[in-house]
């Protein structure tokens, strides 16, 4: 085999029987990695459930609605927590390509006992208007009636933020913001896109929590935070078996009607 440079990326060049024998190695791997995500699969289902008896209120297309309404007539409950504050102008671009990929996930969940939706704190006319823009279906309702968003570890107040907020399980690290006049770091630039700044930006933070509706009381299941919503970000699932990988330098994607051409 050989090595050769492109860009700044080193790759091999081989022949047949060499890559064949390197990807028999690698399957062994990826079967060693499948079956350790079933067990981790079978980890989370066994979590306590914990009952909830706040009486959360959601607003969405159809009215007021409880945190039992958002069920649908279905038994289980998954709730995208998208980052799009009552101080944005435009949804989160992270949460947004996340949610590129709902549309086609929720008929099938919704024929197989499951109801996905997102849930925000922005007023609900707001959330409608982007969901037109991006061509959504998927259900979307707004948590401004309650504090769903800080019970569940995705909203912050100013206080919390200043004090070392707590999200993902742990006391999150304040984001390094960039100095007058410098080039924007990733917050500044995600903020700048959603038309806040940096601390109003990040009052706000993505997960995914579950949900169960048994004998009439709702229970939550499950959480996750951070990059524990990598398995449900389409693109990057692709690029992960892309030639190049991720070969990220800084944030590069933008809502899917705001790329060139």
């Amino acid at each position: 085999m050989a090595t050769h440079m492109t860009g700044t990326q080193t790759h091999t060049t081989g022949t047949r029987d060499e890559w064949l024998a390197a990807r028999l190695e690698l399957l062994d791997a990826e079967k060693d990695l499948t079956r350790r995500a079933d067990e981790l699969a079978k980890r989370r289902q066994e979590l306590p459930w914990v009952r909830l008896d706040k009486p959360y209120r959601f607003e969405t297309d159809e009215g007021s609605a409880s945190l039992g309404d958002l069920f649908r007539g279905r038994s289980q409950l998954l709730i995208y927590h998208f980052m799009f504050g009552p101080d944005y102008k435009a949804g989160c671009p992270s949460c947004s390509a996340i949610a590129d990929g709902f549309n086609g996930s929720v008929v099938h969940l919704a024929n197989h006992d499951v109801t996905l939706m997102a849930v925000s704190r922005a007023p609900l006319p707001t959330l409608q208007e982007y969901k037109r823009r991006m061509g959504w279906t998927f259900p979307w309702a707004s948590s401004s009636p309650s504090d769903f968003n800080g019970d569940f570890g995705v909203s912050f107040t100013e206080a919390q933020q200043r004090d070392g907020l707590l999200y993902n399980y742990r006391r999150a690290k304040p984001h390094a913001t960039a100095r007058e006049g410098s080039v924007k770091g990733p917050v500044e630039h995600f903020a700048a896109m959603t038309g806040t700044d940096a601390a109003t930006y990040t009052r706000e933070r993505p997960g995914l929590s579950a949900f169960v509706l048994e004998d009439g009381v709702v229970h939550h299941t499950y959480s996750t935070y951070s990059r524990g919503l990598d398995g449900i970000w389409g693109m990057y699932q692709w690029l992960d078996r892309a030639p190049r990988g991720r070969n990220e330098h800084g944030p590069w994607w933008r809502r899917h009607d705001e790329y060139p051409g």
